[in-house]
């Protein structure tokens, strides 16, 4: 029998007699059906393997460079516990920066970062400059320990001022905003909006508020971002809105059109295509986005009289009442429904004042006086 030998590659009978061909680095398969062993296409087959496992090899991190802190940082538990839309924020970042991986370690400093820093405002935005600071902040935090690197040199780069005239990053909706977006939406959608609308959470923590999580009308549950736990009253006004959405069988409250629980990527498309269709239309201002839906219920109970606590306690803003693995605190839940009462008063009084800014029909009569309930 001839034997054949190929660098990198294991060629060997298995325990039926068959030849098998594997590539050593990549465990990928050679076919000997379609490329018999010794023959030019079998050849051609272990080159082209060979080629693309170099190629992929030249992609990897290199130790002591910036490329090989990210790859670090990106299998801290730490990363691996992050929400999944922190997760894309970050990768994202890395992405920004692949033209620099390969920069030595031991030639970062801050007059370095801050000139990186300025090169990225002027390229994209001053937004994502300082998305990106933040981002090498965190990576070079949790190198120190390891002694990747000596110091965080990130940290002292100067945040990019936002640009007067700038428009808000999530700005509030109005009242007719809200009306418009949830009766043009999809069932799945509009529930998915309400949701947010009616808790004020991040979209990613209102999409995976699960059916197990809801106890006497109050949704328990710790942020993805701060890990801060939440008491979150199901206000009337929620309650009509879920039970206008389609039955699901998922865990979750919300669930697409497929009745599988929302991913983020999939809500967000949805909502893009909503978005564009709306303001093709002239029906909504530019620059609505959901997470503007949280900032929304801020604006509303600040408006109403509340206090930053009250405010902070049912919006789960950095509370130190609970931790991610909270217990359920009565009190609080007491208080929030206190606050989420307040809300449902001021949506109530917009509702009414559009109503009579917008009226539906025109009395029969002009002469009769518009009352509020009518």
């Amino acid at each position: 029998m001839t034997f054949v030998r190929v660098k990198g590659f294991k060629i060997f009978a298995d325990r039926h007699g068959q030849m098998r061909c594997y590539h050593r680095g990549t465990n990928q398969k050679v076919d000997l059906t379609k490329s018999p062993l010794g023959s030019v296409e079998f050849f051609a087959d272990c080159a082209r393997i060979s080629a693309a496992a170099e190629a992929m090899k030249e992609l990897q991190p290199k130790p002591g460079t910036l490329g090989g802190l990210f790859a670090a940082y990106f299998a801290e538990e730490h990363y691996l516990e992050l929400s999944d839309a922190t997760k894309r924020e970050y990768r994202m970042c890395a992405e920004v920066l692949k033209n620099i991986r390969d920069t030595p370690v031991t030639t970062l400093d801050t007059p370095l970062l801050a000139a990186i820093h300025d090169e990225l405002a002027k390229k994209h935005s001053w937004d994502k400059a300082n998305r990106v600071r933040n981002f090498l902040i965190q990576v070079f935090r949790f190198c120190i320990p390891k002694g990747l690197i000596s110091r965080n040199f990130a940290e002292g780069v100067i945040k990019k001022p936002r640009p007067k005239g700038t428009p808000e990053a999530y700005r509030t909706w109005t009242f007719n905003e809200v009306q418009t977006v949830l009766e043009a939406a999809s069932p799945q959608l509009r529930a998915a909006l309400a949701m947010i609308f009616c808790t004020g959470q991040d979209p990613s923590d209102a999409l995976e508020f699960r059916k197990d999580q809801v106890d006497d009308g109050v949704i328990w549950k710790g942020r993805n971002k701060t890990n801060v736990g939440a008491a979150i009253p199901i206000s009337g006004i929620l309650e009509g809105e879920l039970e206008k959405a389609p039955v699901n069988n998922a865990e979750t409250l919300l669930a697409s059109s497929k009745g599988t629980p929302w991913t983020y990527d999939g809500f967000a498309s949805a909502w893009q295509r909503l978005r564009k269709k709306l303001e093709k239309a002239g029906k909504v201002a530019p620059g609505l986005t959901p997470k503007g839906l949280r900032h929304t219920m801020a604006t509303w109970l600040r408006e109403a009289g509340q206090d930053e606590r009250e405010i902070s306690d049912l919006l789960a803003q950095d509370s130190k009442v609970m931790g991610l693995h909270y217990s359920k605190n009565a009190a609080l839940a007491r208080k929030n429904r206190k606050t989420m009462q307040v809300w449902e008063g001021e949506y109530e009084r917009r509702a009414q004042k559009a109503k009579l800014s917008n009226p539906q029909k025109k009395p029969s009569n002009p002469d009769k006086e518009i009352k509020p309930n009518e």
